[in-house]
């Protein structure tokens, strides 16, 4: 599949479970994202409502972007990640429709920035831009084009400082 689309996105339920995993594992290298996803479905940084899926008609899981509790320093923030679409729905807008889908979740539920650490090439599309140009930083060394904060109200300026991430991440 080739072609961009209009995509239907939802929350994830208890029955896309097995169907998220699969996608994970299908999407990356190896299961440590999808292990990931499961690990944080038991983890306090979890938000119910923020683990978004893209369907097909036929409500076939075919991409999923996911963002739980983070901090940036000690104010409370959000980190999107990760994000998977199954390899033969790639270029045709699915994961795109599940983060601007699991974005405006979180704007409508008042939450103040997302933080990403991802493709510098790909994320800005949605709004991040580089949050090292906010004094916002990682403990460990990352390229600094690839990390990347979203304030979700265009008036609010992030918060400085380090994030920290939730405990499945191991950062």
């Amino acid at each position: 599949m080739n072609t961009t689309r209009l995509w239907n996105t939802r929350v994830e339920t208890d029955a896309d479970i097995t169907a998220v995993h699969a996608l994970n594992t299908a999407a990356f290298d190896t299961p440590a994202e999808a292990d990931l996803v499961d690990a944080l479905r038991a983890d306090p940084a979890w938000i119910d409502g923020l683990s978004m899926v893209t369907v097909t008609d036929d409500d076939t899981v075919i991409g999923h972007a996911l963002i739980t509790r983070c901090h940036i320093g000690e104010v409370p923030a959000l980190c999107l990640a990760p994000c998977a679409v199954l390899p033969g729905y790639r270029r045709t807008g699915a994961g795109s429709a599940a983060i601007r889908a699991v974005l405006d979740a979180a704007r409508a539920r008042g939450e103040r920035c997302v933080t990403v650490l991802g493709h510098p090439t790909y994320y800005p599309r949605f709004g991040f831009d580089r949050a090292s140009r906010y004094g916002i930083g990682l403990g460990i060394e990352v390229p600094d084009e690839a990390l990347m904060v979203l304030s979700l109200d265009p008036d609010d300026v992030p918060p400085a400082g380090t994030i920290r991430y939730a405990a499945p991440f191991d950062i």
